[in-house]
């Protein structure tokens, strides 16, 4: 599809969903631009997209892979919108035909964060009494830890991050604590609410594939916007984000499915990469990992499909095929 034209004098529209965090995200970015194209004024376009319209169904029960981005990418097909901004983590791995992922800037905290409520003595999931409500709507997330900790409790909790940390600190709601992105909370100025940075180190925690990256998306085609966008890009943040993008799609996964993953630099141009698939009770999982020397987009993509397949040979295809048959029909 031909790239709608935007007059050169025009405002560069950028869209995104209608959250603080989201907000706070694209205006970040149009300042990123405006230094590139001091002479260009900018404009940011909200809406809020099915995934944030309904606040109450789980996330797994929604069914649907892309609740925050396809409202967003027909304004952006249809030339309302030159970009869109996204957490990367929310974007399917399979983008439409009419678009394409121009750019993944300088990732931030990757990590999954604890926040207690308000008033409780507790700093981190070890200190957590038995019967602890956790609140998340993410499998991946529920699923880890009952792996590690079996006596804790979850609910479902969905909103923006200031809804979700209103619910946790009222002192009628049933929830201990909640599970979020770090990325997220510093992002709004919350970082210090967070009692503990959770990885697979600590908290038995791997993070969702793209947490902490943003993705901008455009129209495909549109060649101007892309050598644009492609000067915010962060070389070491885009490979290692297409390599955890690739391992999901080779396992045909989604938000919905507890697949975690890690990636770490441990030289200059070598990529470690761990990833960890688990039962959605927790009693069941595999872990594997790969290494190797990355420089291009394409050895990323070759590096998550690798790993995919050594985590079906593992028996993660299993675990992921007794998830899909057990899963609830949607009516």
């Amino acid at each position: 599809m031909a790239a709608v034209p935007t007059p050169s004098d025009a405002p560069l529209r950028i869209g995104t969903r209608r959250s603080n965090l989201a907000v706070v995200q694209a205006e970040g970015i149009r300042d990123k631009l405006q230094k590139l194209v001091p002479g260009r004024s900018f404009e940011i376009v909200t809406l809020r997209p099915l995934g944030d319209r309904d606040k109450t169904t789980a996330l797994y029960e929604m069914g649907v892979k892309n609740l925050w981005t396809f409202e967003l990418e027909e304004k952006l097909v249809s030339g309302e919108l030159d970009l869109v901004v996204h957490c990367l983590k929310d974007m399917p791995t399979a983008l439409p035909e009419t678009c394409e992922l121009a750019s993944i800037p300088t990732r931030d905290d990757p990590r999954d964060a604890l926040i207690v409520k308000a008033g409780l003595p507790y700093t981190s999931l070890s200190t957590l009494p038995d019967g602890a409500v956790v609140g998340t709507s993410s499998v991946r997330r529920s699923a880890q830890l009952q792996r590690i900790y079996p006596s804790l409790k979850f609910a479902n909790l969905r909103g923006n991050v200031e809804t979700r940390l209103a619910k946790v600190d009222d002192p009628e709601s049933e929830y201990t604590c909640m599970i979020m992105s770090a990325a997220g909370l510093q992002r709004v100025n919350l970082g210090h609410r967070i009692n503990e940075y959770l990885q697979s180190s600590t908290g038995g925690m791997y993070h969702a594939v793209g947490q902490g990256a943003l993705g901008l998306e455009i129209r495909r085609g549109d060649t101007k916007m892309h050598e644009l966008l492609n000067q915010l890009a962060d070389h070491q943040s885009t490979l290692a984000c297409l390599a955890e993008r690739s391992l999901l799609r080779t396992l045909e996964g989604g938000c919905s499915v507890p697949i975690g993953v890690e990636t770490e630099w441990v030289e200059s141009d070598t990529l470690h990469m761990r990833s960890i698939v688990v039962s959605l009770d927790g009693s069941e999982s595999v872990r594997e990992h790969v290494e190797a020397r990355l420089s291009t987009a394409e050895e990323a993509e070759l590096l998550g499909q690798q790993l995919a397949a050594k985590l079906v040979k593992a028996g993660a295809q299993t675990i992921l095929d007794t998830i899909v048959i057990n899963r609830p029909a949607k009516e």
